[in-house]
């Protein structure tokens, strides 16, 4: 068990989201060869089998809209992460992969530090609630120095998956538990 805790069944919006549908196989790419912000989300995006295996969703524009995103201001978090991130009709529910760099990405963060962890979001644009919980899940995750320094220290693809997977379902299962309780 990490400091996150454990999977789950999650409500996000007006739907229920199992866990299980973030960081699944193939949503991690362990070796990132591009050392550019644009090139690195490009290769994320076309590396993983998470975005090519949403039905209608062209890959290639979907790629474009994260790096225009990316031109407006940088997505660079600080502490060796980005969260970039792109919104589109073609995706009926949020995806989410990480592409790992052991040599460092240039991103422009705010703390100039070179990016080693790449998340890239797609959501459709009718589901920003999901899409800022799921921004928020990966803000704090990308806080805590303990869960960075264990997924690079991951000795393969499949550890880091599993790690990732189990850190995001706790933090995103607080980060609902706690909306839910300030509602009421």
């Amino acid at each position: 068990m990490t400091p996150f805790g454990t999977s789950g069944i999650y409500t996000m919006g007006m739907n229920s989201v199992e866990g299980s549908s973030f960081f699944a196989p193939g949503s991690v790419i362990w070796d990132l060869q591009s050392t550019n912000n644009l090139d690195a989300i490009r290769e994320t995006i076309q590396r993983t089998t998470v975005f090519h295996a949403i039905q209608g969703l062209n890959v290639d524009a979907f790629a474009e809209t994260v790096v225009r995103r990316e031109l407006e201001q940088s997505t660079g978090f600080g502490h060796g992460i980005a969260i970039s991130h792109g919104r589109t009709d073609q995706v009926p529910t949020s995806e989410i992969a990480l592409g790992v760099s052991r040599h460092g990405i240039e991103f422009h963060a705010f703390d100039g530090r070179p990016v080693h962890l790449l998340f890239v979001v797609a959501s459709h644009p009718d589901r920003q609630i999901d899409y800022l919980r799921i921004l928020s899940s990966l803000a704090t995750m990308a806080r805590n120095e303990l869960f960075r320094r264990e997924l690079l220290s991951c000795l393969c693809q499949e550890e880091a998956q599993q790690k990732v997977f189990t850190a995001f379902s706790g933090v995103l299962q607080r980060n609902v538990a706690v909306q839910s309780y300030r509602a009421s």
